[in-house]
């Protein structure tokens, strides 16, 4: 079995990984009903070494629904018709969200507006003000 390398410090050991080999959906004649090409993984996310509260939160966040509320991360992969290649996808795309999730946000740095960009949008407020106003009532001639 293999050990993939999330990110520094984080594991993810294939032992803990549970595949099931299930039918697909969708059409297939005669051969969907008889082979079990599709592949559900399951992941406790507790078995996952090195993930921190932050990292979890924002994998449960990418995952959606497939998380379960028991903290199980559940990938169905049926588009390949060998369930090897099904498994193979599974595990790819798993890989891709724990990877996904490794990466903290950066924090955004607060900027300001330069002076001239202030000055530019405030003259643009006065023309538009002033545009507005002389549409204004005719007086008495109107």
């Amino acid at each position: 079995m293999a050990v993939h390398r999330i990110a520094p410090g984080v594991t993810l050991d294939d032992e803990v990984l549970e595949l099931e080999g299930i039918r697909a959906s969708g059409p297939g004649g005669q051969n969907v009903n008889k082979v079990s090409s599709a592949v559900s993984l399951r992941l406790d996310l507790a078995h996952v070494s090195g993930m921190d509260a932050a990292m979890r939160a924002r994998l449960v966040a990418l995952a959606g629904r497939r998380v379960t509320a028991e903290g199980v991360l559940v990938m169905k992969a049926q588009s390949q018709r060998s369930q090897l290649a099904n498994r193979e996808d599974a595990l790819g795309r798993v890989l891709e969200l724990l990877r996904a999730a490794a990466v903290a946000p950066r924090k955004r740095v607060p900027t300001r507006a330069t002076a001239g960009s202030r000055r530019r949008r405030l003259d643009s407020k006065r023309r538009r003000s002033l545009v507005k106003r002389q549409r204004g009532d005719a007086g008495e001639d109107g």
